[in-house]
């Protein structure tokens, strides 16, 4: 009986414009509190021996992905392509809500993180990163003569 006087995807597109307006007030994350909404999305936690991050990034090939580690500060980045059909007049592209293009996060690490103890590796769309702890830093028993 009404028509609407808004397009019926405007729900969608006031949520895209949202995400789109938080991405761009967040502030880089660190290993004592991660922002929100950056990809890839990133965990990262420790144990005594080591500093483990785990960035969630599936359907990227991984010779694309750099890890780097420069003053205790460890950035991902890379890029992932488009995968949508080329735009002619016989396509459509009705939601697309995956990220593409070029991305990069940054870690700051703790002042004992030991820049010669780390490693990753990439297995399904999970990149782990492990990140040794100085061995001065060790938590050590003290032997009481």
């Amino acid at each position: 009986m009404f028509g609407s006087l808004f397009p019926r995807d405007i729900v969608a597109e006031l949520d895209r414009l949202q995400r789109e307006v938080q991405q761009a007030f967040d502030l880089s994350p660190n290993i004592r509190g991660l922002g929100r909404g950056g990809f890839p999305a990133v965990n990262v936690g420790g144990t005594a021996q080591s500093i483990e991050l785990y960035a969630f990034a599936p359907g990227l090939d991984p010779a694309t992905l750099e890890v780097d580690l420069d003053r205790g500060v460890l950035s991902i980045s890379g890029e992932r392509k488009n995968d949508l059909p080329a735009h002619d007049e016989r396509t459509a592209v009705h939601i697309n809500e995956r990220f593409q293009g070029r991305f990069r996060r940054v870690v700051t690490l703790p002042e004992d993180a030991d820049p010669n103890g780390v490693s990753a590796a990439y297995r399904d769309g999970i990149l782990h990163i492990t990140v040794k702890r100085q061995q001065a830093a060790q938590p050590r028993r003290i032997s009481i003569q």
